[in-house]
């Protein structure tokens, strides 16, 4: 029920142009395509592959939730990386200051 709810929030959540083009661009050569494709056509012969075959429908909602999650982690990467860099600028400014008051003496 949770992941079909957030399914549907995503699905709310999404950017026009992920509306319209729903399938990430793939960054597989041509002929690895055609592979992946042949694959596919077999049917499945591990009692894990059958069912997976039940889960397909999931893999759409998964791959944005992953990206979700990177974007998520790269954001906080950011954020720290700011917080650190606004550290150094308060330091650097109290030793401005420190210096600018010693002087006036």
């Amino acid at each position: 029920r949770r992941i079909l709810r957030m399914a549907e929030i995503c699905r709310k959540l999404e950017t026009e142009e992920e509306k319209v083009l729903p399938f990430y661009p793939s960054s597989l050569a041509e002929w690895e395509q055609q592979n992946v494709r042949k694959v596919l056509e077999e049917p499945p012969s591990e009692p894990l592959a059958l069912v997976m075959q039940d889960y397909v429908g999931l893999e759409k909602f998964w791959k944005r939730f992953n990206k979700a999650k990177l974007e998520e982690k790269a954001l906080e990467q950011a954020r720290a990386a700011l917080a650190n860099r606004n550290q150094n600028l308060r330091g650097m400014l109290q030793q401005y200051l420190a210096g600018a008051a010693i002087q006036k003496v």
